[in-house]
């Protein structure tokens, strides 16, 4: 089964890799779709690393098969027939926003991990920086 989720993945931390580790146990074959700079710049976000640096590190964990580059919202519905993905995944934080790709895949949320996010990750070292 070929697994498919996305993310900036900007301040990789410990419950990114749990999720990842997550989603790629759905299956066995995992492809991570990493938000552009370009695209992360039409959401309002700018990532501290650019998408090279996200890359690299996301080509560092053995849960990772595939890496693709997400330039919009509407690629993903092209990327799960491209990519013959079986199931997408997200964190419950987007719970019920992509449940209209259930008539291509299976659409799974994952729970987060409690107490840790890129939000508090970037407050928290605002204030010793």
């Amino acid at each position: 089964m070929r697994v498919i989720t996305y993310g900036t993945f900007d301040t990789l931390h410990y419950g990114h890799i749990l999720l990842l580790e997550r989603a790629r146990a759905l299956g066995d074959y995992l492809i991570v779709g990493v938000s552009s700079d370009e695209f992360n710049a039409l959401k309002g976000k700018r990532a501290h690393f650019d998408y090279e640096a996200r890359v690299s590190l996301l080509r560092s964990l053995r849960c990772v098969d595939l890496i693709i580059p997400e330039h919009n919202w509407e690629q993903k519905r092209d990327d799960i027939v491209t990519h013959k993905a079986d199931i997408f995944t997200m964190g419950d934080d987007w719970a019920g926003k992509f449940d209209d790709l259930s008539d291509l895949c299976e659409v799974r949320y994952l729970p987060r991990t409690p107490s840790v996010s890129s939000t508090l990750l970037r407050q928290h070292l605002a204030t010793v920086g």
